[in-house]
């Protein structure tokens, strides 16, 4: 199991980093056969809470066998279906393993830094949402600071520090999967269509 790893995006190595993390995680579980599940849980109607639904959409055209994406702009999932997609989750796939994506708050020196940790995340703790815990693997990226009037921290969060961590997450997710399992046969459009997402 992962131990929690910190990853500042700003370093050169980071998307590397995040890639071979995520790799040694998902390989004996793509070979075993499971479903791997990317949950990106978020909001696009409050800033510091939309990375879960920007990394959604970066990495919209990565399904592939064995590979699911639920949460992304025009979809998102948030506090008031969270709950139903992971039943929904559990009934439709097998003993699925799930990556969960959520943006959280964080002491002042770890703002803008990415957490990969081998336990489920809480989604909405920092709002005092009494929601499901979820993920075999979480990936949080810290958009700003924990402390007092958390609704407002969140409404006042940079976009640029939420874009910078959902590129970093998006391009470190999609070098996993194509290290692990390859591109996708007979889909090149797609994935011109999502190396342009992502290289913008």
């Amino acid at each position: 199991m992962l131990n929690k790893l910190v990853i500042d995006p700003s370093s050169r190595n980071s998307i590397f980093i995040l890639r071979d993390a995520l790799s040694n995680e998902i390989s004996p579980i793509i070979k075993s056969g499971r479903p791997v599940i990317v949950l990106c849980i978020g909001t696009d109607r409050s800033t510091g809470d939309s990375l879960g639904p920007l990394v959604g959409d970066k990495l919209k055209f990565l399904i592939r066998d064995k590979i699911y994406l639920y949460g992304n702009l025009e979809n998102p999932v948030h506090a008031k279906n969270l709950s139903q997609i992971i039943t929904e989750i559990y009934d439709k796939y097998e003993n699925p393993f799930v990556i969960a994506i959520d943006a959280c708050l964080g002491s002042l020196q770890n703002v803008g830094k990415v957490v990969i940790d081998g336990k489920p995340l809480s989604p909405g703790a920092a709002m005092s949402k009494d929601l499901p815990k979820i993920g075999d693997l979480s990936i949080t990226g810290i958009v700003n600071i924990s402390g007092a009037m958390e609704f407002m921290v969140l409404q006042n969060t940079r976009l640029f520090t939420v874009m910078q961590l959902a590129e970093v997450i998006a391009r470190g997710l999609y070098h996993s999967i194509i290290k692990t399992i390859g591109g996708k046969k007979s889909t090149s459009i797609l994935q011109n269509k999502l190396n342009e997402n992502i290289e913008a």
